[in-house]
């Protein structure tokens, strides 16, 4: 009911009578009332007077009532641990695909290999509950699918050249804007649920001496919506997932690739590999051609770019 008052508010951009809003939502005036205090709680300013009300200003939060059609399903912290972690006790009790948890900041933010991810407050943190009916082995192409929409989504509303960097990674200038961490839970023949975290540096500050990462605030040289990008984001994950289990994803992949062709190191568990990165396959593995012409599919590992 939220996002429906912050709707007609926003298309009035003048003042809108209790009774009319009353009328138009049909409920009463008193439910109309609550609901405009809720939102003055929440941040927004809402200016009241014999006319009605107007809405003045909205606050720069990731607020349930900011996604029209997703509302019911996002779970919003101002700050907690991981949103992975929480997500993962959601998916375990049986909740519905599409269930999102968002934080303003993360105190244990997390990307591969358990790797602390900074998440200060301006960054978009989130994490997305899936239960696509996939075989385990099409599970990689989730990593894939994410950064494609995240690319294409920054593309989209920045026009800048955001690039994908294998096998989770999108980068502004040869520099990380966004990782992207993806937790299964399964059985031989069958997806149970599939967790998507994204964290997405948007109006953080980069520090001086963070060589290898960027913000789009950095980049821009101003702050963003972090609500258009996320509303943005999120409607092309949809598109991008009906592709998922199709040879037209890895082709978009490519063509946003930062990888292929460059000479790389993968360090994987107990092992280096080194060459140049000419493929992907399609369980969307990185196909490296060494020195000697050998061709090796790499499904995991830490991929340094060498020139």
């Amino acid at each position: 009911m939220k996002a429906d008052i912050l709707r007609a508010l926003r298309e009035s951009g003048d003042y809108v009578s209790g009774q009319v809003l009353s009328k138009e939502l049909g409920i009463s005036r008193v439910s109309v009332w609550k609901h405009i205090r809720s939102l003055k709680e929440d941040g927004y300013v809402i200016e009241a007077s014999a006319r009605g009300y107007r809405l003045v200003s909205s606050p720069d939060l990731l607020l349930p009532c900011e996604f029209p059609g997703w509302e019911e399903k996002i779970h919003h912290f101002q700050e907690i641990g991981s949103t992975m972690v929480v997500a993962k006790e959601l998916a375990r009790k049986g909740v519905v695909e599409g269930t999102i948890v968002i934080a303003e900041s993360q105190t244990r933010g997390r990307g591969r290999l358990g790797r602390e991810w900074l998440s200060p407050k301006g960054g978009i943190y989130f994490t997305l509950v899936l239960r696509p009916k996939i075989s385990p082995a099409y599970a990689p192409r989730i990593n894939l699918m994410a950064s494609v929409a995240v690319a294409k989504a920054i593309r989209k509303a920045f026009d800048l050249k955001a690039e994908l960097k294998w096998p989770n990674d999108v980068l502004i200038k040869g520099r990380k804007v966004c990782g992207i961490l993806a937790e299964m839970e399964a059985e031989m023949d069958r997806v149970n649920f599939i967790n998507l975290g994204i964290g997405i540096n948007a109006n953080t500050s980069i520090s001086q001496y963070e060589k290898t990462a960027t913000s789009l605030k950095e980049e821009l040289r101003k702050e963003i919506s972090r609500k258009q990008l996320l509303n943005s984001l999120l409607k092309e994950i949809a598109k991008q997932r009906a592709l998922l289990t199709e040879n037209k994803l890895l082709e978009e992949w490519k063509k946003l690739s930062a990888t292929l062709s460059k000479r790389v190191k993968i360090v994987a568990p107990g092992e280096e590999i080194t060459g140049r990165a000419i493929d992907i396959d399609t369980n969307g593995a990185l196909v490296i051609k060494g020195k000697d012409g050998s061709l090796r599919s790499v499904i995991a590992g830490d991929c340094i770019h060498l020139s």
